[in-house]
């Protein structure tokens, strides 16, 4: 009985272990370019990653006047995408449409999202 009994704690431990994935840094550095825009304010971005989702702003600011608001954020998780607009004054971009979506993989990863403000497309660049 003791066997058994020792066999089966032994499974238990690894099943609740190999449930958990490991986590990695993703370091990414937004770039959104609000030159087309007549009047910028509290520019910045929401999505599922903030806590609570979709509630707080990650401001994005424009330190050297160029009309490219930026932020850099680095967490470690272990999600494989992330979905966000961009914000100005309170107001999504993008509306009535899909969220913008960012892919990450199982690794640690630094990347760049660029992107024009209410304009679907952008680049990505992975380092």
């Amino acid at each position: 009985m003791k066997p058994l009994f020792s066999i089966l704690v032994l499974l238990f431990l690894v099943s609740i272990t190999s449930c958990v994935q490991e986590t990695y840094l993703k370091t990414v550095t937004v770039k959104l370019d609000m030159n087309g825009v007549s009047t910028t304010e509290n520019v910045g971005v929401k999505g599922n990653f903030t806590n609570p989702s979709w509630k707080q702003v990650i401001p994005l600011t424009d330190d050297d006047h160029d009309g490219i608001f930026e932020a850099t954020l680095s967490q470690k998780t272990a999600v494989n995408a992330i979905q966000f607009k961009f914000v100005n004054q309170g107001q999504y971009e993008l509306k009535d449409q899909p969220n913008r979506t960012l892919e990450f993989k199982y690794k640690p990863e630094t990347i760049t999202y660029e992107a024009i403000f209410d304009v679907p497309k952008a680049t990505i660049t992975v380092q």
